[in-house]
């Protein structure tokens, strides 16, 4: 046979189709086809769907020994953390129980003592709550307005507290409102007491650098006060009932070429956020007034004196 008569085709086993080249323009002009619907048409989102739909319950088998592991450290930890609270609340309580029989006693002893000695009981001011409507207009001043007044029986003078301690006190009422002048007002002062020495004083507020504060003035420099003495009001005054907590003292400056100390103070009350107070009645209106002074009897050369 000759050889120009020969078939060269190969056979259709070793056929290859179109060529890698044609295949990759074909694969890229889908590819960017399917793109360009999903993210014109959302084409792809029903099959994502599916396939998750289809994959979840396998996801969900691979994740449960993961969650099983978790789910017993979170136990053990709070099982740990909730036997650590539940040993310091049974300590609290023991502490408060004893406190309390300690407190008990003490308020019996000194029921007996005032008895024996004929003194008075302590006086328990009436209280009504309120709450704070609004800061004072004045940005020069350190007032709050509440929601109570002369309809309520407010009257000017009343202490304001909250639950942390004294706030300051009604300086004008209105009909339906108060305006409540607090403690770290510059033209604002309040006698305290040191629960710690017995020391007395008297907290001003502090309009200067140390702003929202108070200020324990007229204090010898030698005076017996430290960083964290507790003041509470001494009640001298007529306002405020005795032992409410006033401040805490946060720096005690003794200087040299002055006589008297500077002691700087940090209000207990929140004189800046709180929303509900208490109005208490002063102490004034539940005392018996001054009684008047005797009118001294005219003598015999007094009464010489007026006939001449």
């Amino acid at each position: 046979m000759p050889l120009g008569t020969l078939d060269r085709t190969p056979p259709p086993f070793f056929r290859q189709g179109p060529s890698a080249v044609s295949k990759l323009a074909v694969c890229a002009a889908l590819a960017v086809f399917m793109m360009v619907a999903d993210t014109r048409l959302g084409l792809g989102t029903p099959v994502r769907f599916a396939v998750a739909t289809a994959l979840y319950p396998a996801q969900w088998l691979v994740m449960q020994p993961v969650n099983w592991i978790n789910q017993s450290r979170a136990y053990f930890s709070m099982l740990g953390s909730a036997q650590e609270q539940a040993e310091a609340a049974r300590v609290r309580l023991a502490q408060q129980a004893a406190r309390s029989g300690q407190v008990d006693q003490l308020m019996l002893e000194n029921q007996r003592l005032r008895q024996l000695l004929a003194l008075r009981e302590r006086l328990s001011s009436p209280a009504q709550a309120a709450q704070v409507l609004y800061d004072a207009a004045d940005p020069y001043t350190r007032k709050i307005v509440i929601d109570r007044g002369l309809m309520h029986r407010i009257a000017p003078g009343s202490p304001v507290i909250d639950a942390e301690g004294v706030l300051g006190q009604v300086t004008r009422t209105f009909a339906s409102t108060s305006e409540v002048t607090l403690v770290t007002d510059h033209d604002q002062a309040i006698p305290v007491l040191n629960t710690r020495t017995g020391l007395r004083g008297v907290a001003f507020g502090d309009a200067g650098a140390h702003a929202g504060a108070l200020e324990l003035r007229f204090m010898a420099a030698n005076a017996d006060v430290q960083e964290g003495d507790l003041l509470s009001t001494s009640g001298v005054d007529g306002v405020y009932p005795p032992g409410l907590p006033v401040a805490r003292v946060s720096k005690v400056e003794r200087r040299v070429d002055s006589a008297f100390a500077r002691i700087f103070c940090e209000p207990l009350g929140r004189v800046a956020g709180t929303l509900h107070v208490m109005v208490l009645t002063p102490v004034t209106g539940q005392v018996e007034p001054r009684p008047a002074a005797p009118v001294p009897e005219p003598t015999a050369s007094s009464k010489k004196a007026v006939r001449k």
